[in-house]
């Protein structure tokens, strides 16, 4: 695991996967870079994590759904927290969208 880096370094480019690098890990939490190229969780997918989330649009947008209803629209500079077992999905990021998600035990 790497101990210094740019979040901004070794974007990957559009067309593939959501990307997922882990920049740090801890016994009961992570932190990792989420890289979005107009990526969305596929259809009747919910994330539901028995960690609280706590999520910044680093750079781009990207809009939360949740299973009550609830919507998120989120903008570079935008955080939000996401209770544990709270479901959701990312409905939408744009391109070259970068995400900073801090992952952590709720005791």
């Amino acid at each position: 695991m790497p101990t210094q880096g740019n979040l901004f370094a070794d974007l990957p480019p559009p067309g593939g996967d959501e990307a997922f690098d882990t920049l740090l890990e801890r016994p009961g939490t992570r932190i990792e870079r989420i890289v979005s190229h107009g990526h969305a969780s596929p259809a009747g997918f919910w994330h539901d994590q028995a960690q609280t989330e706590w999520v910044i649009v680093i750079q781009g947008e990207a809009t939360l759904a949740f299973e009550d209803g609830e919507r998120r629209a989120l903008s570079a500079g935008d955080w939000t927290t996401i209770a544990p077992h709270r479901r959701h999905r990312v409905e939408s990021t744009g391109p070259a969208t970068i995400w900073l998600a801090v992952h952590v035990d709720s005791r």
